[in-house]
């Protein structure tokens, strides 16, 4: 005989409410109450779930990353109320993490070999499980994309930090150093006004700094060390401050159009205007350096406002593909310079939009592309290529890393299954990539030998873009 107030327990779980009363007595008599302190695991990782729990009180979470490792999270909370463990008809076998109590937990327990005869003895405790275990699966596919996602702007973040502050350590460098210049060459200007010079000498003077107007001429390290050496030398040949040899030698001055100063400059001259020319050479590449530095961040704004479409609605669109990779290998673009890697990148002209989420489309080619990147050593080699094949667009992100080993290809879009060194990896990147493919009635697939692994993305062309490129509209 099922005991009533186990029974009266059962009956007051949210999921059971509806469940008759008969059939809470046939559960009721093939479980236990237990109790659990806080610390205890109710399945250890990996290990084959053998039990349902019904909670009556306490707290538990399930834990995915290594202990003591940064990349340590809670992924899901079972509280009061919920039902966890294995369900009838469930597919899942084995806990991704660790389930620990939180809070000293009770519930009622039953085995898994219990719950065979469940759906025929009771029909609706079935049904009522069955209705649970899909919430809970949805929820627990919910947890997932979030966890990732996060995971993903973490890392981002991490690379876009290390981007801005280049450029801006740049730009904040140049422009504290440019009123420097700019009060010396005003300095210059006047001593060189005082010098009370003829109309050929000044003309002289200002072809010399005119040499510096243009961008800046590329040079090698090695080259531009011979440079300032020549420079330096030259100035003090003619007992000139070798001060501003670095200024000189970065501009297109040569040797030959000093030498022509200097020979039309008496000495005093020559100094300021030397001095003049310098400080105007250095201001302008202290300018340009700071254009520079100002543009790239732009770039990276603007690259990380597309990659997240933050400005648009969360609705679905016309997605521009093309414009999405763009933006997704300048996020990476830190990660793959780390390695040295050559990305080439190859998109069609009259490449079709995508009717979707552009956010989540980004989230797909971020996932395939620093797979690719983290597959490859050093100088290695990624290509995207992006094009239409009839009604769909294809994308294909290629590697040249050592390829995925034949025993593990089948698990590839496991979810939680990763091959990545401990906290490198959470095992659910190219398992939501495929789940983004195919909530865009696309599909994602993979071929990969030693020296080549191609993933394959193919998603329906917008009905109208795809119009518009055979002529029916437009």
């Amino acid at each position: 005989m099922a005991d009533e107030a186990l029974i009266d327990r059962l009956a007051a779980v949210p999921v059971l409410k509806d469940v008759p009363r008969s059939e809470l007595a046939w559960l009721a008599e093939r479980g236990q109450v237990q109790t659990r302190d806080v610390g205890m695991p109710i399945v250890a990782r990996n290990e084959i779930i053998e039990h349902m729990t019904v909670v009556f009180e306490g707290r538990a979470g399930l834990y995915i990353g290594e202990p003591g490792s940064g990349g340590r999270r809670k992924l899901v909370e079972a509280v009061a109320g919920q039902i966890i463990g294995v369900l009838p008809y469930s597919r899942v076998q084995r806990v991704p993490g660790d389930t620990l109590i939180e809070e000293a937990m009770t519930g009622f327990v039953v085995h898994r070999d219990q719950l065979t005869t469940m759906p025929t003895e009771c029909p609706n405790l079935t049904a009522a499980l069955v209705h649970h275990m899909i919430d809970r699966a949805r929820d627990f596919r919910s947890a997932q994309m979030i966890d990732e996602r996060l995971q993903s702007l973490g890392r981002l973040a991490s690379g876009l930090a290390h981007e801005l502050n280049n450029p801006a350590s740049a730009a904040a460098r140049h422009a504290r150093s440019l009123p420097v210049w700019l009060e010396e060459s005003e300095r210059a200007a006047k001593a060189l006004a005082a010098a009370r010079l003829t109309d050929i000498q000044l003309q002289l003077i200002e072809s010399v700094r005119s040499t510096c107007a243009g961008p800046a001429p590329v040079r090698t390290a090695l080259q531009a060390a011979d440079r300032e050496d020549d420079i330096a030398e030259w100035l003090g040949k003619h007992g000139l401050d070798r001060v501003t040899a670095e200024s000189l030698a970065a501009s297109d001055a040569s040797i030959a159009s000093l030498d022509r100063l200097a020979e039309a400059l008496p000495p005093a001259a020559l100094a300021v205007a030397t001095r003049w020319v310098a400080s105007a050479c250095a201001a302008r590449a202290v300018s340009h350096q700071i254009e520079t530095s100002t543009a790239r961040i732009h770039d990276l704004v603007a690259a990380i406002k597309g990659f997240s479409f933050m400005d648009r609605e969360g609705v679905p669109e016309d997605v521009d593909i093309a414009r999405g990779l763009a933006d997704t290998l300048v996020i990476l673009e830190n990660k793959a310079r780390a390695k040295a890697l050559v990305i080439h990148v190859e998109t069609a002209p009259d490449l079709p939009r995508v009717h979707g989420f552009g956010s989540e489309l980004n989230q797909l080619w971020e996932k395939l592309i620093d797979n690719a990147i983290d597959a490859v050593g050093p100088e290695g080699n990624v290509s995207v290529l992006a094009r239409s094949r009839g009604d769909s667009v294809v994308v294909q992100v290629t590697d040249d890393g050592p390829g995925i080993p034949e025993e593990i290809r089948a698990r590839v879009f496991d979810a939680f299954f990763t091959t990545k060194p401990v906290g490198k990896g959470s095992g659910l990147g190219l398992y939501l990539a495929r789940r983004v493919a195919q909530f865009h009635q696309g599909d994602l697939e993979f071929t990969s030998l030693p020296g080549k692994t191609v993933f394959r993305v193919r998603l329906p062309a917008s009905a109208a873009t795809h119009h518009q490129r055979l002529g029916v509209i437009g």
